[in-house]
């Protein structure tokens, strides 16, 4: 085993856009609709409208920059390259703490619809040792076992939207949650407003489930043809996701309420029974299931990257930066984050880690876009207004997070830094 091993690059376009579709669809449609709906009740399709646009901008900026630097390490390489050492550490550890709140999510998500009561951290903590032993025989394997997941997550969810919208309504009144300027016209539709408070809390709330493709940009290294297949990869992946996500998340509302959608711990088993057809509570476990461990399978593989990328300039213990010699993983780097997801498990919850990770993503999507504006003419794909745009859509939905999530993260972002100071100043 060698530090100084590459990667191989075995994934094509359809590797590369099913690994993104198995980041995101675990992660939003079976984790994040219902703190979503208690934050803004039916303003969260107005919240998933603003988490698209501000993902859209910063999916152009991550295109455009894994077309000119393909390598593994995403915006941790990018910041590097662009803004300096420092916005890349920035980038790169908000990319690996959110993200690895993210696998908690996922793996308490599975739990939550997989496992007996009582045994959710225990099974969920057995599921992140699997799915690292999974990655560690190498990113073909991960693809291949991610295209499985993902179908048949899409499967099951074609059967709960038809479920759904064969049950009956909860209510004609679209009741939000709030208020805001907006809420006498809104009233001459029926519409009782949200707050936009509220709807920018949902969208930083559902922005978690389409960082996916983030997962994308760290596979610069191991995808063919990099410059063409990673910019079309993440705009297809993220296409796909919007518009499932708007289906799902408008039958949600429509059969469950907002309330009760805002209380459920599964929402689409319960969308599902509404319509009577008992027999498919069974069947969207499965799907959550499946969805979920396709989601924390991804994510592994990208965490995994991303460490490896700090690992080799030092940004990480040098130890991280291992490629198994036969399978061509950084192994070592998955191994340590497996362990650490399995801690965080067992003791956190979902919500807590939705919006944790939330807080860590939207830094590094910041540290994106600032990168993408700098580049020049010739490497540029889209107009730097949206890259602006993304930059400020980032900074409000952090603002808009849980203050909790904003106090722990800000904290972690701060040792983090703080602490690579001390350490390069004490090597100096």
């Amino acid at each position: 085993m060698t530090d100084s091993s590459s990667l191989a690059r075995r994934l094509g376009l359809g590797d590369a856009v099913f690994l993104g579709l198995g980041s995101m669809i675990g992660a939003g449609v079976f984790a994040v609709f219902s703190p979503a709906a208690a934050a803004a009740g039916w303003g969260l399709l107005l919240g998933l409208l603003v988490a698209a646009v501000i993902a859209y901008c910063n999916a152009t900026a991550s295109a455009q920059l894994a077309a000119q630097y393909p390598s593994s390490g995403g915006t941790y390489v990018y910041g590097r390259e662009r803004l300096g050492d420092t916005w890349g550490f920035a980038a790169g550890w908000s990319f690996v703490i959110g993200k690895t709140a993210s696998c908690a999510a996922m793996a308490l998500t599975f739990a939550a619809y997989a496992a007996p009561a009582g045994l959710e951290k225990p099974i969920a903590a057995f599921a992140v040792a699997c799915l690292v032993f999974v990655n560690y025989f190498g990113i073909s394997r991960t693809a291949s076992a991610t295209r499985i997941l993902v179908v048949s997550s899409l499967l099951v969810l074609a059967v709960v939207v038809t479920a759904g919208l064969t049950a009956p309504a909860a209510g004609t009144n679209f009741a939000f949650v709030g208020g805001s300027p907006f809420s006498a016209w809104l009233s001459t539709y029926g519409v009782q407003d949200s707050g936009i408070y509220g709807i920018l809390q949902s969208a930083g709330l559902l922005f978690f489930a389409f960082a996916g493709y983030a997962r994308i940009a760290t596979l610069g290294e191991e995808v063919k043809s990099p410059e063409r297949t990673i910019p079309r990869a993440i705009l297809i992946a993220l296409g796909v996701v919007v518009v499932l996500y708007a289906v799902v998340g408008f039958v949600a509302l429509r059969v469950l309420g907002p309330e009760a959608l805002g209380a459920s711990m599964a929402p689409l088993i319960d969308v599902a029974g509404a319509s009577g057809w008992e027999w498919t509570a069974p069947l969207v476990r499965v799907g959550a299931a499946a969805a979920s461990l396709g989601a924390l399978l991804a994510l592994i593989a990208g965490i995994g990257r991303t460490s490896l990328a700090m690992a080799r300039e030092r940004d990480l213990p040098r130890v991280l930066a291992a490629v198994h010699p036969r399978y061509r993983v950084p192994h070592r780097a998955e191994l340590v984050l497996g362990a650490v997801v399995i801690l965080l498990v067992l003791v956190t919850d979902v919500r807590g880690a939705i919006a944790f990770s939330s807080f860590g993503v939207l830094l590094y999507y910041f540290v994106a876009n600032l990168a993408a504006f700098t580049q020049d003419r010739e490497q540029r794909r889209f107009p730097r207004w949206l890259q602006v745009l993304g930059m400020v859509g980032c900074l409000v939905l952090v603002a808009t997070l849980p203050p909790l999530g904003i106090l722990i993260g800000g904290v972690v972002l701060v040792v983090g830094v703080g602490g690579r100071y001390l350490v390069r100043r004490q090597r100096a």
